[in-house]
């Protein structure tokens, strides 16, 4: 119970248990606006919509001042003493409450924001990973420099040994089909200006390098320039791709040259005899197992395997000769199946000038007619999300052993060049 007194001097009692909530505004209390502190208790009372009821203001700092005090002489017994207590744990848990509150007002906003930053990085990641994985594949396919010409430099590798066949790349073999059907593409592209080879090869199947032929020539009718640029290594069939192309850009120490052709056989009856291991051949005519490993060459077979080698042989001489503006006598001086270094291949007229790979590029794009920096356009660049794509598992593998020993273990010899 708390006891007052009015102006008029009279005392009221009004009893604390019916106490106004704390979540009561002024503007309930006070409705024209009027500050609490310059307000009574009594005038409060009366001002409020409780007006009339046994209800007290808390001295609590919000709703009343100071001056709205007990005497606390007065005599009210122990109800007076209990609600007193009651007001003062109820005091004093607020004030707890608010100090909480004023300690860390922003506890719930600061996980938020804390949550979204998360988020945030979270996103940023995913999208530099995007962004990486875009320029790996970009960089594969060879979309880079030059972004701003549409002129473009078609670059097409031939590494390994060169046969028909469909091989996955990064195995060491390059097979006519792929090469031959990435120069058909890269003719068929209206944007590709020029071609460059980059060739790292020691040869291989004469008829692959043909097809190889056939598609260069193709490009250049249609007025696209090809480049050879040459590795490490150029040899025999590599070479006889590269005699028909516009320019040759090779290094000094290049192994180019071995312009000729050899058919091999060979002949495994004397360790089949030592095995224990017989054959028995029906054949059609005296020359269809020829090659056999079985046996080894009659006469008549040897004369035959020469004039099929210088038949293919004639074939490669009239490419070079073609190719390089030379006659077939001054190839033939050359073609005794010889290497040559990219220095002396340069003197013999084999090659048109040093550079590596980026001059041939350069070179390209001066041959069709490029200004600025050239695009360029890898057809068939190793990678290995290019070798994981273009496999199934051991499958592929297994499939390329079988292509490559097709070429490599032929029962009819391995005619090479």
């Amino acid at each position: 119970m708390l006891k007052t007194a009015n102006k008029s001097g009279k005392s009221k009692i009004y009893d604390l248990r019916y106490t106004v909530p704390q979540y009561m505004s002024d503007r309930n209390i006070n409705p024209e606006g009027t500050n609490s502190k310059d307000l009574s208790v009594d005038d409060n009372l009366q001002s409020s919509p409780h007006n009339g009821s046994d209800y007290s203001v808390p001295d609590n700092g919000t709703y009343g001042t100071s001056d709205n005090s007990f005497d606390s002489s007065a005599s009210d017994g122990p109800e007076k003493m209990t609600d007193h207590g009651t007001h003062a744990e109820i005091s004093e848990n607020k004030e707890v409450k608010n100090k909480n509150l004023s300690m860390n007002p922003n506890s719930y906003p600061q996980k938020r924001r804390y949550r979204w930053i998360t988020y945030l990085l979270v996103v940023l990641a995913l999208i530099t990973i995007i962004l990486m994985s875009l320029t790996v594949i970009s960089s594969n396919l060879g979309i880079g420099g030059g972004l701003g010409n549409p002129d473009k430099v078609a670059v097409i590798y031939v590494q390994g040994t060169i046969f028909s066949g469909n091989v996955a790349e990064g195995l060491g073999y390059a097979t006519s089909e792929e090469i031959a059907g990435d120069i058909h593409s890269a003719a068929a592209d209206n944007g590709v200006k020029a071609i460059v080879l980059r060739i790292d090869s020691p040869g291989g199947s004469p008829a692959a390098a043909q097809e190889i032929v056939e598609e260069i020539k193709k490009a250049q009718a249609k007025g696209i320039p090809v480049v050879v640029s040459m590795g490490d290594l150029a040899t025999s069939a590599a070479y006889y791709i590269s005699a028909p192309t516009d320019y040759i850009i090779a290094s000094p120490s290049t192994n180019t040259g071995s312009i000729g052709v050899i058919w091999v056989f060979q002949n495994m009856s004397l360790s089949y005899k030592e095995t224990g291991v017989d054959y028995y051949i029906a054949r059609s005519g005296e020359m269809k197992d020829m090659g056999g490993t079985w046996r080894g060459l009659t006469d008549q077979e040897k004369e035959y395997a020469d004039s099929v080698v210088m038949d293919s042989y004639e074939n490669f001489i009239t490419e070079v000769s073609e190719g390089r503006n030379m006659s077939k006598s001054k190839v033939k001086s050359l073609a005794d199946g010889r290497i040559y270094t990219g220095t002396k291949a340069k003197e013999l007229g084999l090659v048109d000038g040093f550079g590596n790979f980026y001059d041939a590029i350069d070179k390209a794009a001066e041959l069709g007619g490029i200004s600025g920096e050239p695009k360029v356009e890898y057809m068939n660049k190793a990678s290995l999300s290019r070798l994981l794509l273009s496999s199934d598992s051991g499958r592929s593998n297994e499939t390329a052993e079988k292509l490559v020993s097709s070429f490599e273990e032929s029962p009819y010899g391995k005619l090479i060049a």
